[in-house]
């Protein structure tokens, strides 16, 4: 687990600019690699790779950039390739070298033997940045899901890429600016694929790979798809439910199995969810020695789970580290660092609770966890799913307001995708509706013109969803957008590796994945039963208390919930806030902004005052961000 960061630039052929500019966007990398720095220069060509560490295979021996003997090609890797040794002694059987023990040798000699689809071969999470000399090209890879970020900008003056963006925003030719349709989606919680929060700076999507070719002095580039989650355009009827179960079964054994392989302790993050149980019941089994597993706890009972967690851990003989979470931990410098790692706004603090999670995971001198994230999309475990294919149900609890619309909404785009509107974006098209009045006139001004709804609709490939069943379209739809774009960026990755951390997700292995389409709707959803397949293929290593358990809302309590909560996030809205501040960043029109805050303060309905939680977050976190990377405020410590 690394950064990787570089650019090229044909133009600048300074060794001793070449070299500055590296070493200010290695910096800001240093947290996802305090490990090992290295780089490579190419003067002649205007071109840098660079690369810091964090060492969990292949200790003594895994500094990158990695070269060939012949020097025509070099590679950057951030991420885990799992079965590399098997792999290592295939290609020396055909004399191909890797040139080291670590798994990211491995990327050489497969893309030798195999070219571009080299990268159909790995197996893990991952992002790559290759250059090949011989045919004066780079290449630029991002794994099946996302599970490992990488961004890119391109100008003029060539292109530069990094694991985060701030390390591109290091760069010399590039102007830190926070992007105006970007904040709106932003406020509405769903990003554009392939988009970031800043003018200019994408995100290369999942499953992709952009090749950047040199011809005459300039670069072209070009975008291809490798990989998708490919939903069948038609399922098996009347299937024996218990071939699919043993099925999973199999699959998430293995992904466990290979994930537990390390040269450090691999632990196992725990919540009360079915999803990390599991994978805490399957790694006891098939490690020799006890598992230790982390769990967040808060101080609310309404959003805490912890005791189910407990409960796990005890059946398991694990060892158990739980970290209880107040609003002094969510709020303040914890909640302002946190934003500075997403490099984009969250809806819940869950993201600082995580961010702390992976503190005390490295104070416990753990380098990496395997976790849940991927099970709820593979096997229909969100609500919204099931009300998209079964229809509503009357209580919607908690998940009201952030998780599920209280109405029934359509948008002309998504009807004409989908063949009706996904109840994921549901909510987040009231929370849009909700934010529109409080924008500024210029803002305004763009909203006459742009219609954020209809964009992710445009983003999403007509062919993965027509003819498929609603159940289907349902998870494809939001793999595509809030998968990547929230559960592994602000939810996953970027907390983790904020403190040094490695997160290995096993149910997002491809393998399981590639299964998992396959399977009936009504295996992965039965008799209303949520992730059925997964509760059955488990069923002897889940607690009966948590195999008999309905979905649980996994986030922070919202500040409604508490008075002292409130009053922790209200100082920071006085801080951030400020008249100067919101005129600054020019999004929200200053009277009806407070306005807003102050009615949200009275509101007795509890799925609106959810709603307006998050939209004090979003608006908070922009004034941040914006102090953070425009204004270039340094970051405040922590205890």
């Amino acid at each position: 687990m690394c950064g990787i960061t570089g650019f090229w630039n044909p133009s600048r052929t300074s060794e001793r600019q070449l070299r500055t500019a590296l070493d200010q966007m290695l910096d800001v990398l240093d947290h996802r690699g305090p490990d090992d720095r290295g780089s490579r220069l190419y003067p002649e060509k205007g071109l840098a790779l660079g690369h810091t560490r964090l060492s969990i295979v292949g200790l003594d021996h895994g500094h990158q950039p990695i070269e060939s003997r012949d020097g025509e090609l070099a590679v950057t890797v951030n991420g885990e390739l799992y079965g590399y040794k098997k792999l290592r002694t295939q290609l020396a059987c055909e004399t191909l070298t890797t040139g080291g023990k670590s798994d990211s040798a491995i990327t050489l000699p497969l893309y030798r033997k195999y070219g571009l689809s080299f990268v159909e071969h790995l197996r893990g999470e991952f992002a790559v940045v290759l250059y090949d000399a011989r045919e004066n090209r780079l290449i630029l890879i991002r794994d099946r899901f996302g599970v490992k970020p990488l961004y890119y900008s391109v100008n003029d003056n060539g292109i530069a890429w990094g694991s985060e963006v701030k390390s591109i925003l290091k760069h010399p030719d590039i102007q830190p600016r926070m992007c105006p349709k970007a904040v709106i989606h932003q406020m509405m919680q769903v990003m554009v694929p392939g988009s970031t929060a800043f003018e200019d700076v994408q995100a290369l999507q999942p499953g992709h790979m952009l090749i950047v070719q040199e011809r005459d002095g300039r670069l072209e580039t070009s975008l291809k798809r490798w990989w998708d989650l490919e939903f069948p355009e038609s399922h098996v009827e009347n299937a024996d439910p218990a071939e699919y179960v043993q099925g999973v079964q199999d699959r998430l054994i293995d992904a466990v199995a290979t994930r537990l392989e390390a040269d450090v302790p691999v632990g196992c993050y725990l919540s009360g969810g079915i999803d990390s149980c599991s994978i805490l019941g399957l790694a006891t089994t098939l490690q020799q020695s006890p598992i230790k597993a982390f769990t967040i706890a808060f101080d609310s009972d309404e959003y805490d789970e912890s005791n189910i967690a407990k409960l796990m851990a005890q059946r398991t003989g694990a060892e158990q580290e739980l970290l209880l979470l107040t609003e002094k931990e969510l709020y303040g410098p914890a909640f302002e660092r946190a934003t500075w790692h997403a490099e984009r706004t969250f809806y819940n603090t869950l993201a600082v609770a995580k961010w702390h999670m992976s503190r005390r995971v490295r104070a416990c001198n753990y380098k990496a966890v395997i976790t849940g994230e991927g099970s709820d999309e593979l096997f229909g475990g969100y609500p919204f799913f099931k009300r998209d294919w079964l229809g509503r149900e009357d209580d919607a609890g908690i998940f009201a307001g952030a998780i599920l619309a209280e109405e029934d909404l359509r948008h002309p785009a998504w009807d004409d995708l989908c063949g009706f509107t996904p109840s994921w974006i549901q909510p987040w098209m009231m929370t849009l509706a909700r934010v529109r009045p409080l924008l500024s006139s210029s803002m305004q001004d763009l909203m006459q013109q742009y219609d954020p709804v209809a964009e992710v609709a445009g983003a999403i490939d007509p062919a993965q969803v027509r003819g498929r069943h609603r159940l289907d379209v349902s998870q494809y739809t939001w793999c595509k957008t809030m998968l990547e774009g929230q559960i592994l960026t602000w939810g996953g990755d970027r907390m983790d590796m904020a403190n040094s951390m490695e997160a290995r997700p096993a149910f997002l292995d491809h393998h399981i994945a590639e299964y998992a389409v396959t399977i009936p709707p009504d295996v992965r959803i039965r008799d209303g039963i949520e992730k059925w397949v997964l509760r059955e293929a488990m069923v002897n290593v889940l607690p009966r208390e948590l195999y008999e358990r309905k979905k649980f809302a996994f986030m922070a309590p919202p500040a409604h919930t508490s008075p002292v909560i409130r009053a922790a996030l209200q100082d920071m809205i006085d801080h951030w806030l400020t008249d100067a501040r919101i005129a600054a960043l020019g999004v929200f029109d200053t009277k009806k902004l407070r306005d807003f805050i102050d009615q949200a303060w009275q509101e007795t309905d509890h799925t609106i005052a959810r709603r307006n939680d998050i939209i004090m977050n979003h608006a908070l976190q922009l004034h941040i961000l914006h102090g953070q990377y425009v204004e270039g405020m340094p970051l405040p410590a922590v205890d």
